[in-house]
């Protein structure tokens, strides 16, 4: 089951909120207003200010929502707009990431947009060629995917014999051996480890060369993005199902701040807080 968590995480912001202000205007003032009138009925008691102590006592749903509503409230901020976790699930970005990686996700690189509607509504900046990508796959936008940014709108990619063509020019390769696979890197053993420079970007992918693919060209259109997995051979990308829309963009990968491979011996210490390139 998909949970939506900003729209359970906004619902949540109201509720506890509206409870809060709810208490604020109207109970609390019934409370004080309850505990006076006791006190100007009866003589000072230790029973009487046990009652005025229990009428002014606050009720465990409105504890509850004064206590939780600033943390939830500071979390939805913080995953809307500043930073967002993730789980890589899949090799398809290796050898960049790998699956088992907990990635961080910078959300205002692309523009400040409202949870929930995802509506943009500050511009701050578009995605650059080369960028690692969390986007809301276009045929699924319930599902994110993570790939890196191939081809701007504009550009015209071409894909043959392994090589990437951007509008003409060859994105240079380098060999860097093979693919040294050790836990969830496994199915890749033997696989190429080439050094590629898109324009100016340099990252490492991987190549299998007893593996076809989709070979082509593509014209990316105004408003999308024509992306890729650095895992060239295991990548479900722009190749099979087209462009990625602007209004799909989450936020560009920055970092790795945890790897759990269950394949080997847990936490990969060494890939904590490596920088996404």
């Amino acid at each position: 089951m998909d949970f939506d968590f900003p729209a359970i995480m906004v619902t949540a912001v109201f509720v506890t909120g509206v409870l809060w202000v709810l208490d604020v205007m109207l109970w609390a003032p019934k409370r004080r207003n309850a505990a006076e009138a006791l006190s100007e009925q009866s003589s000072a008691s230790d029973n009487i200010e046990e009652a005025k102590e229990e009428l002014l006592k606050e009720s465990v749903f409105v504890e509850y929502s004064k206590s939780l509503f600033p943390v939830i409230l500071a979390v939805l901020v913080l995953r809307s707009f500043i930073v967002e976790p993730f789980r890589i699930p899949s090799g398809s970005m290796m050898p960049t990431l790998l699956a088992g990686d907990f990635i961080l996700v910078n959300k205002f690189a692309y523009g400040i947009r409202l949870p929930v509607v995802d509506a943009k509504i500050i511009p701050v900046g578009l995605p650059e060629r080369g960028d690692v990508l969390v986007f809301r796959y276009p045929k699924n936008p319930s599902i994110d995917y993570i790939k890196r940014v191939i081809g701007l709108p504009g550009d015209k990619v071409a894909y043959y014999n392994k090589q990437l063509f951007i509008n003409g020019e060859p994105a240079t390769q380098t060999g860097l051996g093979v693919y040294d696979a050790v836990g969830a890197g496994v199915s890749m053993a033997g696989a190429q480890v080439r050094g590629e420079d898109l324009t100016g970007v340099q990252h490492n992918i991987l190549i299998d060369t007893q593996r076809g693919t989709i070979e082509g060209e593509f014209q990316v259109p105004e408003g999308r993005y024509f992306v890729m997995g650095d895992n060239r051979d295991n990548s479900n990308d722009s190749r099979y199902w087209g462009f990625v829309p602007e209004e799909n963009l989450v936020g560009r990968a920055f970092m790795i701040w945890m790897n759990w491979d269950a394949t080997a011996s847990g936490v990969t210490w060494s890939r904590i807080g490596n920088d996404i390139e």
